[in-house]
């Protein structure tokens, strides 16, 4: 172990993924870790869905046009992007980059399949897999949110069974039950805590 790989008074900034099928509480952790007043960096992602009930363009979404997004992929700005749910997602190469290089710890909001993503071109990233106590409870939190189509419901359901089997492809896995929001950012925080006394840290290239 040398100087140059361990040094808990100027840490190297972490690019930490919060992720899940939908359904399990992605923005609400996001939210709270924002309420907390936290010294990170949100990355706002790129969206071409509609803005739904209370959610502010630049705030929780940055909301384009899908011909937008289709220049945003052409000019590659976008160091992933995916179809999701019929409607596109992609998070800011420059927005990520700047905030590395500030030196501040990086927080996306990612579906499993972004996550897979980021796993690939930043293995360093540290991975949270949001997950319910039981399927029965997701499928009942997707089916109150009454925001989707019967159609689209069935889409929803199927796709975030199917992601559920895939937690062991993440670095740590947090039960995010009903009523414990606050233990859950509890638990995501000390992981990020943990992280940085690694005595090999990771060192996100990206």
């Amino acid at each position: 172990m040398t100087e140059s790989n361990f040094n808990l008074h100027n840490p190297q900034p972490l690019l930490i993924v919060i992720s899940g099928p939908s359904g399990v509480g992605k923005d609400s952790v996001v939210q709270t870790m924002k309420a907390r007043g936290l010294p990170f960096h949100f990355v706002v992602t790129v969206t071409t869905r509609p803005a739904r009930a209370n959610e502010v363009h630049g705030r929780d979404y940055f909301f384009v046009s899908k011909e937008e997004f289709a220049r945003m992929i052409e000019n590659d700005e976008l160091f992933e992007y995916a179809l999701v749910y019929n409607d596109y997602k992609g998070n800011s190469k420059k927005q990520v980059h700047d905030a590395l290089a500030s030196g501040q710890d990086v927080i996306m909001r990612l579906d499993v399949q972004g996550a897979a993503t980021v796993r690939k071109l930043a293995p360093e990233a540290v991975l949270v897999f949001l997950t319910t106590q039981s399927e029965k409870e997701l499928v009942d939190r997707l089916k109150g949110r009454k925001t989707d189509s019967a159609e689209d419901l069935s889409m929803r359901i199927a796709t975030a069974q199917h992601e559920l089997k895939r937690a062991a492809e993440f670095d740590y896995v947090i039960v995010n039950s009903d009523g414990c929001l606050d233990e859950t950012v509890d638990t995501v925080v000390a992981i990020i805590r943990a992280e940085h006394h690694r005595v090999n840290p990771r060192k996100v290239s990206l």
